[in-house]
């Protein structure tokens, strides 16, 4: 397949990208490489999978792939998707580009909404125009906000966001079920489960959390550690995407006007949970890497912050009825190969 994935110097679209294309599919990356967070991370993302140069908007192709390219460029910009679109055709489309980040969107929510929704209404419009029929794209466990079910369904009804992130990502599900209905264009949805591991964001509590405890300094643990989290491994992640890249969604034969179900629809649109099923709390999690440190850490119990849930908790059974996902990756193997790979990266901390 040809397949266009956005967001590529990201931490799962970079992970994506690179499985992708060594099982033989041919990949065109784009990226926008904001400076949301430090860009020498997603530099270095795109140089591990073979892309050390690249010019704005311009094709470059990975020195270690040939199958993989890589083009610099904003989901804002239409006229440049409509170039990309016309160039290229493609077989599927994955959109992982997003601004991300919950605490972040309570400051600067103008950023949300020209990536998150400007940015994917431009990306549909394009799909539609050139006739692709398979589009798979990131959202959010934030999604269920307040909901207090747990584990979370996709099932559950998730009209009462908390923050600017969580609203855009509810607002990606409503565009997409819409072209689903317009244009029978088959959308797959998938809510991530706070994913962590190699190449993993820095603003992630992974991140944050070993980079202070080399640094010799204290972590904030929030709502005094008393939350849970569904930690998902990215190798199982990817996995899992590539999995419904490969079996477009189909429309419900069984959906029900009167008794609507919010994760499926009589047009072509699915929405799935995609985490690893056992959620953890956060204080086993910071054992964990406490234990594969060998030292414990320096914490400060603070409250919790605008914007965040006490927990999450991804109910994948219909994931592994419908495409055979499973994770595999332990806490402990996951833990340990992040600190491996962090403590590796960032060789100058002591």
């Amino acid at each position: 397949m040809k397949i266009f994935v956005t967001g590529m110097a990201g931490f799962i679209g970079s992970a994506l990208a690179k499985a992708l294309a060594q099982r033989g599919d041919e990949v065109v990356g784009f990226d926008n490489i904001n400076n949301y967070y430090d860009v020498e991370l997603k530099f270095d993302r795109l140089r591990s999978n073979g892309i050390d140069k690249w010019s704005d908007k311009e094709l470059s192709i990975s020195k270690t792939m040939p199958n993989l390219a890589f083009i610099k460029g904003d989901l804002a910009d239409l006229e440049l998707l409509e170039r990309i679109f016309k160039e290229h055709k493609f077989d599927a489309v994955v959109n992982l580009a997003a601004q991300a980040g919950v605490r972040y969107s309570l400051i600067n929510p103008h950023s949300y909404t020209k990536s998150n929704v400007v940015g994917f209404v431009n990306l549909l419009e394009v799909i539609r125009h050139s006739g692709v029929k398979n589009f798979v794209y990131a959202s959010s466990s934030s999604v269920y906000g307040l909901n207090e079910k747990m584990p979370y369904s996709e099932h559950h009804e998730t009209n009462h966001q908390v923050s600017v992130y969580a609203a855009t990502k509810k607002a990606n599900e409503m565009l997409a079920h819409t072209y689903s209905h317009l244009y029978d264009i088959s959308t797959t949805g998938l809510r991530f489960f706070t994913v962590y591991g190699p190449w993993g964001r820095p603003d992630m509590a992974p991140s944050l959390f070993v980079g202070a405890a080399l640094r010799g300094e204290s972590i904030k643990v929030f709502n005094h550690g008393e939350m849970m989290r569904d930690f998902t491994y990215i190798d199982d992640i990817v996995d899992g995407v590539i999995k419904v890249i490969d079996k477009p969604t189909t429309s419900n034969p069984k959906w029900d006007a009167k008794n609507p179900d919010p994760a499926s629809s009589k047009a072509p649109f699915r929405i799935y949970n995609i985490g690893c099923n056992n959620p953890v709390k956060l204080m086993d999690f910071i054992k964990a890497i406490e234990t594969k440190l060998g030292f414990e850490i320096k914490k400060e119990f603070v409250g919790m912050q605008d914007g965040d849930v006490v927990a999450t908790y991804a109910d994948v059974s219909e994931l592994v009825k419908d495409f055979g996902y499973k994770p595999t990756t332990t806490l402990k193997d996951g833990v340990g190969k992040f600190v491996d790979w962090y403590k590796s990266y960032f060789k100058d901390i002591k």
